[in-house]
């Protein structure tokens, strides 16, 4: 069986890290399956790592470091993706990020993106890719 291709949103991991609860557990499921494997770009890089390194959180970066150590493939930047994060973002109302991490994991073949944003979010609202979120029905 194939492994699911998967897209992490940078709130994924800080729920991993940070959240604590049903949240956290939740994350460290996605993050521990072993049918998955990972896709990033560095978008989620530059989300996640400059605060732990200034602010000196060894903890808290060896974590993220971690897991960029083990993702499958990390999409690179290039002025075609932000030209496709653009079209994302206008058909649904995308904010900035929240496009390029989509632009990013369409090529990339990824199967789903898994975020930890509420479902009435406009990420929920795009087509092309299985949206999953790690929150808890509220």
């Amino acid at each position: 069986m194939p492994l699911l291709r998967t897209f992490i949103d940078s709130g994924v991991l800080l729920a991993a890290f940070k959240a604590g609860g049903e949240l956290a557990a939740n994350a460290l499921a996605i993050l521990g399956d072993p049918d998955r494997q990972f896709v990033t770009s560095d978008f989620v890089r530059l989300e996640l790592l400059p605060k732990p390194i200034c602010y000196g959180n060894d903890a808290e970066r060896r974590f993220y470091e971690a897991f960029f150590a083990s993702v499958e493939q990390v999409v690179p930047v290039s002025p075609t993706l932000v030209e496709e994060a653009q079209r994302e973002a206008e058909a649904v109302g995308l904010a900035a990020l929240d496009a390029l991490h989509i632009a990013a994991a369409k090529p990339a073949m990824c199967d789903e993106f898994v975020t930890a944003e509420k479902t009435t979010k406009p990420l929920f609202r795009v087509a092309g890719i299985t949206v999953t979120t790690i929150r808890p029905p509220s």
